[in-house]
């Protein structure tokens, strides 16, 4: 009878993936009225014309900013961007890689209320999501350049 005890298994179990940030209260007004402010600033400096929402940890629209000349169908997108990254505690630019990595990560496809578009992301205070910030009207690198300044100024 072989020893097992000396046998080295095939493969090694894949290493768990971090945990996301917990929930923690939502957004205050005035964190929301900073963060949309960086945003805004960052759209402007090149001139693009965004729209960016900001919601709660409860996915609640608490601030929606078109800025000028920004397409219709942006509104519906920043939304579903921040309402993405909140739900899923990352960025929607994880999604995005999940569904063009193919395989497992075109489940993500079957979901209801999913963006797998970059541009949507977490915004974290004290190491716990306290809402999200979605922006839509550009290229999506551009969307996610521009939440990202919003997320900065928390």
């Amino acid at each position: 009878m072989p020893d097992t005890a000396s046998t080295p298994s095939a493969t090694p179990p894949a290493p768990a993936a971090p945990l996301p940030p917990r929930y923690g209260p939502p957004i205050s007004l005035t964190q929301a009225a900073g963060a949309m402010a960086a945003a805004e600033a960052e759209a402007a400096r090149h001139q693009w014309p965004m729209v960016i929402a900001i919601v709660s940890s409860s996915g609640h629209l608490v601030m929606l900013h078109a800025l000028d000349h920004a397409q219709h169908g942006s509104i519906a997108v920043a939304q579903a961007k921040a309402t993405t990254a909140v739900n899923f505690r990352r960025s929607t630019k994880f999604v995005e890689d999940a569904v063009a990595g193919g395989g497992l990560g075109l489940r993500m496809l079957s979901l209801d209320n999913v963006c797998a578009v970059e541009g949507g992301l977490p915004l974290i205070v004290n190491g716990e999501v306290v809402g999200a910030i979605g922006v839509s009207g550009m290229q999506a690198t551009q969307d996610a350049q521009v939440a990202a300044a919003g997320c900065a100024a928390l």
